[in-house]
């Protein structure tokens, strides 16, 4: 997965990368870790980006990313409530968030997801 290229000797005058790993698991945790933050955050700033536009167009949103830490949590034995994943992604409680930066659904928005999500 994370890979670096490294120029192998020229063969028929071009030159050649050869793939080779370089990241030892707990490199390449933190930088994954890090990138989660770092969307986590954006997404914290970018409250006017609703989560079912999100659902539309990406297929995931905020509730996906909080399901997913506890998901994650619970595969390490680690106690993490549905609240407290949805607090970690959003920054605040999840009714917090809804009353302060959630509008009402659009009937296109609503449209556009039953198409996208028929389960």
């Amino acid at each position: 997965m994370w890979q670096n290229s490294r120029p192998r000797p020229f063969e028929k005058g071009v030159e050649v990368h050869e793939k080779v790993t370089t990241m030892d698991d707990n490199t390449r945790t933190e930088l994954e870790a890090a990138a989660f933050r770092r969307l986590v955050a954006h997404l914290r700033e970018r409250s006017d980006v609703q989560n079912i536009d999100m659902m539309n167009l990406a297929g995931f949103c905020r509730n996906c990313l909080s399901n997913w830490l506890k998901e994650a949590a619970d595969a390490q034995g680690v106690a993490l409530s549905r609240d407290e994943s949805r607090e970690a992604v959003y920054g605040m409680s999840y009714e917090a968030w809804k009353a302060k930066h959630q509008s009402e659904a659009t009937p296109a928005q609503l449209d556009a997801f039953k198409k996208t999500h028929r389960h």
